[in-house]
């Protein structure tokens, strides 16, 4: 894979030509250092990819010349990370993790124990932030899809629209927890012909600081959600989010 990789969103896919905008370009040439000539494989955040040269490495508006395109597939099973919303810049780093292990969807989340207000503008320009920060992370990965960010949004309403997955699960510290594999095996035995089948959409739902409340949980419960444990120790949410996505791709691919 070359060094080198530029986000380009509005490329038609039958392009012969990629001209970049400024920031996407300051960022292949001043910052990456990206020449004349040098092989570059740009990408729209939906699966297309074009292996490119760089024709002109200008600051404002690097020109890219396209060899050749593919549309990649798509993960087996689009996995949602909903994650109550931490303190600080962690998920920031959530989301360049969730990025970088294939998440389809992620959807930040306000709860009961969530110590982060925000207003509507500052929510916005957090939402592009992490827009950003996935972007970041599928160049340094090469992950070609890029995760859709879902607007900020209370737990209680998150729950009632979280109807259309096959297998919605919420990581638990509460008694009754049970493993992975016993969560994915009932979704398995209603597909007989098909053993070891993974689930088109699954969802992971992972608490704040402190673990979600008993009446969230058991909401999250009635809600279809099957409790399942990350191991005996208390995890931070950001390693809560990465193991659940890493155990379950495991489990999954």
């Amino acid at each position: 894979m070359p060094d080198f990789r530029a986000y380009a969103p509005a490329a038609a896919a039958d392009t012969r030509e990629i001209r970049l905008d400024a920031e996407e370009s300051h960022h292949l040439v001043a910052v990456n250092r990206c020449s004349r000539g040098d092989p570059v494989v740009a990408f729209n955040g939906h699966g297309r990819e074009w292996s490119t040269v760089c024709a002109d490495p200008a600051r404002s508006g690097a020109l890219l010349t396209v060899q050749s395109t593919r549309q990649a597939p798509a993960l087996p099973g689009a996995i949602t990370l909903a994650q109550a919303l931490p303190k600080g810049a962690t998920m920031d780093e959530i989301v360049r993790q969730a990025t970088e292990l294939g998440a389809a969807r992620l959807v930040p989340l306000l709860t009961e124990r969530t110590q982060v207000h925000l207003d509507a503008d500052r929510a916005e320009k957090k939402i592009g932030k992490w827009r950003t920060a996935a972007i970041e992370a599928a160049k340094q990965c090469g992950n070609p899809w890029l995760p859709e960010i879902a607007p900020l949004q209370k737990l209680s309403g998150f729950l009632g629209t979280a109807k259309d997955y096959d297998l919605k699960l919420v990581a638990s510290l509460h008694p009754g927890a049970v493993t992975l594999k016993s969560a994915v095996a009932p979704y398995r035995a209603r597909q007989p012909a098909a053993p070891g089948a993974t689930p088109p959409r699954v969802l992971w739902l992972v608490g704040p600081e402190g673990d979600f409340s008993a009446a969230e949980m058991t909401a999250a419960v009635l809600a279809g959600f099957t409790p399942v444990t990350l191991g005996p120790l208390v995890l931070r949410c950001d390693t809560a989010a990465v193991c659940a996505l890493s155990v379950l791709s495991h489990e999954l691919l």
